[in-house]
């Protein structure tokens, strides 16, 4: 059967052992007891979010309570190879259906991207306001998908500053439909000439509805980034991300 998953304090989960007793309270607390409404012996995992896991049966249910008697503790294996997915703003909540697909699909991180041609803009309050949403969308789909590990939320990106920080990732890849090879090529091509290394870090670059242009184009590839293509088709960008995210878990062995 699978064990719901809850999210508690990192502190208090992290120092809590196997045979003890995990009191799981405030807002995941409440979501178990009243909207749930798990009851005792039931299994269920909490993490800290950031990989480590308890396993327990519940032992007792208050009032936006469950009690647990844990069973198992221990940190889950981080994935070898990180997947980052650069996701441009875009309207009617496509991007926020990329994020949450991403997140579900097991990305590391999400970048929100102020590309050029976006007509959704994240301006002085709104930007912080926007990335909080973010959060608790991957806190969410993380939860919902029952996975240790809540994704980290960038701050958003002009295309600049895009730029400078993809200096921190070992692979940059930018989603075009122009591109002379495919994402399954550029991974072979890696493969074959060893530069697939164990432990690496791989960015997808999602542009929004109006495409990404030239100049930003130029401006990747400037500091390493490639480009590639999915497919024969031109697909959405609440679709594109995850499905070079399917490819990628594929190709790289996470899956």
């Amino acid at each position: 059967m699978t064990r719901p998953l809850f999210f508690g304090s990192g502190e208090d989960v992290r120092v809590a052992r196997p045979g003890g007793v995990f009191v799981l309270g405030g807002d995941e607390g409440r979501h178990a007891a009243t909207v749930r409404r798990l009851s005792v012996g039931e299994p269920v995992d909490v993490s800290d979010g950031a990989g480590y896991r308890l396993g327990g049966i519940i032992t007792a249910v208050g009032t936006g309570t469950i009690e647990l008697m844990i069973e198992t503790a221990g940190q889950d294996p981080a994935p070898l190879h990180r997947l980052v997915l650069v996701q441009a703003l875009a309207k009617g909540g496509r991007d926020e259906q990329a994020v949450e697909a991403a997140t579900e699909l097991g990305v590391d991180a999400v970048v929100p991207w102020h590309a050029e041609r976006c007509i959704v803009r994240w301006r002085g309050d709104k930007a912080e306001k926007g990335r909080q949403k973010w959060v608790s969308l991957v806190a969410a789909a993380s939860k919902q998908s029952r996975r240790s590990f809540v994704p980290g939320v960038h701050p958003v990106m002009d295309t600049t500053r895009l730029a400078a920080w993809a200096a921190s990732v070992d692979r940059v890849v930018v989603l075009h439909e122009d591109a002379d090879a495919s994402l399954a090529d550029r991974i072979d091509a890696l493969r074959a000439t060893g530069g697939l290394a164990a432990a690496s870090s791989t960015a997808v670059v999602v542009g929004p509805e109006g495409g990404i242009s030239d100049a930003e184009l130029e401006k990747l590839r400037a500091v390493g980034a490639e480009s590639a293509r999915l497919g024969p088709h031109v697909l959405r960008s609440s679709s594109a991300g995850p499905a070079a995210l399917v490819l990628l878990n594929h190709l790289l062995g996470r899956w």
